[in-house]
This record gives structure tokens, C-alpha cells and sequence, in this order.
């Protein structure tokens, strides 16, 4: 038996491997359901070509689309206990959190990173919603921290890309600790006169709305990105009504003055600049101008988009409200 496992199995997978090489890969589209060849994809900072629906970025596309090549800093972020209330369920805590960091490549859901954006230096903070929802426990409160102090100690802006279910149920309290922990880090960045903008992706929900996420100074959107406090279902099944189409979505919130601007993904980068240009400037003739350049904040086809961005909800996993 020992020349069938040494030899043929071997071969066997490494044949699969090579089926499975990334030159082959397609992608479904979760929304219109057509076929992507991932090069193109790529291509299109991946926003489906065939409906114009932004698929999940993970951090380091994230940077990588907003920070010019060769200046993306990543920032430490202080050690925090690794599973203080000894969590278990299904599952150790520990091994939930030994799989997504093996899975993301990250060693958490928030990554702080400091770069220029067309030549404006900024910090970031991007959460990354494949690492356990992207919720937030205390190393998210410790990144948040982070960013807000090398901002004020660069004067930068801070800017932070939200993309979480909630607080991470696995840290108890400890999590939901941290919404004023992340509050006071904001403060920290007002104080010293500095912008913090917030970049709502899909999904933010839960804790995290509840916190950072809706405290901006502007706060924009990703087209058909699901934004809100507690799921669709939940409040349907409490208030015993129907919910309109596209609630909690991105047009949705704009419509109802809840955002500033929903920004296709392709002029995000470029919305940005020019926002940080206008703010840290503080000219009044270049704030009037600014605004008078950025897009529409809907085009008339928004109520399609909608429809089409409307994906079946998936209740945020490894996170509580």
C-alpha cells in the first residue's frame, strides 16, 4: 500500500491542483449569478460587469485600490488577550480565530495602515468582513485606537472602511466595550481638527453602526451596500409590517438623509482626494468647488440598482448585536 500513498496519491492531487490553478478561475457574481473570469475582475476593482454589483473586498484590496503603490505603511496595533473569557461553543474561540487567520492572511478583522492617496497622506482603517464577520472585539478597539493616534500625531485624516456584523459575541462585554472605546478615538480626531470620513460597505450592521461607523464627519456609501442596526427579519418579525424595498440599503439611507453620497467604487478614490483636499484646507472657494465636482450622489437609474444590488440577506456569523 505504501507505493499507492507515496506515489499515485500524490499525483492524483497535484492534477486537481493544477485544474485549480487561479488562470482557470471564474467567479459567480452573488447578484446577477453570470460568470467573471477573475482577471477581469480584478480589472474592474471588483465590481461585476454584467450588473454593476460591488463584490467584498478583503484589507489588503482594499488598500491596495486606495493608497498609491509603495506607500502603504501597515501600523502595529497593540497585543490584546487572545481569549480572555475562554469561549467556547461549537467550537473553541481560539480555533475560530486560528481558522480566519489562516483563511484572510490577517491576524484580525481591522488592519490600520498609513499611505498617500494621490499624493494626500492618510491613516486607515479598513475592516476586512471574511475575518469572523469583521466584528469587533478588542483588537478592533485597539486598531481604531491606533489609527486615531497616528493620525493626530501625523495631522493626518482617518479614514476607516466598515464592513462588520456587529460586536464579537465570543468577547461578551468585552466587545460591546469597546463602541465608547472607539468613540473616545474619534473624539481624539475632532479634537485635533483633523477629518475622519467613513466609507459604509456591504454589510455594517449591529455594533459597529451603532459606534465609529455613523459618527463622521462625512459618511458615504458603496452602491447597494446593506447598512443598519438589526436585521431585516428581526425587525419585520417586531413590528409585524413589511419592510419597503431597499431598506437598509444605500440608496435607501441617502434618500432618507442617514448618508451623505453613495459613490460607485471605480470614483471612490478620486471622491476621497478631493474631499481631503477640501477639508484639510479649510479654503472656502475650494470647498465650493469641490462639491460642485463631486458626482451625483444617484443616477436616475437608483431604483434599479437597488433591485439589482438586493442580494438575499446572510445573517452576519460569529457576531452579536
Amino acid at each position: 500500500m505504501n507505493w499507492l500513498t507515496n506515489f499515485v496519491r500524490p499525483k492524483i492531487r497535484a492534477l486537481v491542483r493544477k485544474q485549480d490553478d487561479r488562470e482557470t478561475l471564474w467567479e459567480k457574481c452573488p447578484s446577477c449569478g453570470q460568470m467573471v473570469f477573475h482577471r477581469d475582475l480584478d480589472a474592474a476593482m471588483r465590481v461585476c460587469p454584467h450588473c454593476d454589483h460591488h463584490m467584498r473586498l478583503n484589507a489588503r484590496q482594499r488598500l491596495d485600490q486606495v493608497l498609491d503603490d509603495g506607500t502603504v505603511e501597515r501600523i502595529a496595533v497593540r497585543d490584546v488577550p487572545a481569549d480572555p473569557l475562554k469561549f467556547r461553543d461549537e467550537k473553541k474561540y481560539t480555533d475560530r480565530l486560528k481558522d480566519a487567520r489562516a483563511k484572510t492572511s490577517e491576524d484580525e478583522a481591522m488592519v490600520v495602515a498609513s499611505g498617500t492617496m494621490n499624493g494626500l497622506g492618510i491613516v486607515t482603517c479598513v475592516q476586512n468582513f471574511a475575518f469572523m464577520g469583521g466584528s469587533m472585539g478588542l483588537a478592533a478597539g485597539e486598531a481604531m485606537l491606533a489609527g486615531a493616534e497616528r493620525a493626530v500625531a501625523d495631522g493626518k485624516p482617518l479614514i476607516v472602511f466598515a464592513a462588520a456584523g456587529g460586536a464579537r459575541m465570543q468577547e461578551g462585554i468585552l466587545s460591546l466595550m469597546q463602541m465608547p472605546r472607539t468613540t473616545i478615538a474619534v473624539e481624539m480626531v475632532r479634537e485635533a481638527g483633523l477629518p475622519y470620513i467613513v466609507v459604509l460597505t456591504d454589510p455594517t450592521t449591529g455594533g459597529v453602526t451603532a459606534s465609529y461607523a455613523m459618527i463622521g464627519d462625512i459618511h458615504i456609501a458603496e452602491p447597494g451596500a446593506l447598512i443598519g442596526f438589526a436585521g431585516q427579519r428581526v425587525i419585520q418579525d417586531t413590528i409585524r409590517e413589511k419592510l419597503p424595498d431597499g431598506f437598509q440599503r444605500a440608496e435607501y439611507l441617502l434618500d432618507h438623509g442617514m448618508i451623505d453620497m453613495v459613490v460607485h467604487r471605480h470614483e471612490m478614490r478620486d471622491t476621497l482626494t478631493r474631499l481631503v483636499d477640501m477639508m484639510m484646507n479649510r479654503d472656502q472657494s475650494a470647498i465650493i468647488k469641490t462639491l460642485a465636482a463631486l458626482p451625483p450622489a444617484v443616477d436616475e437609474s437608483s431604483d434599479k440598482q437597488i433591485e439589482a444590488q438586493n442580494v438575499p440577506d446572510t445573517e452576519p456569523v460569529e457576531t452579536s448585536s
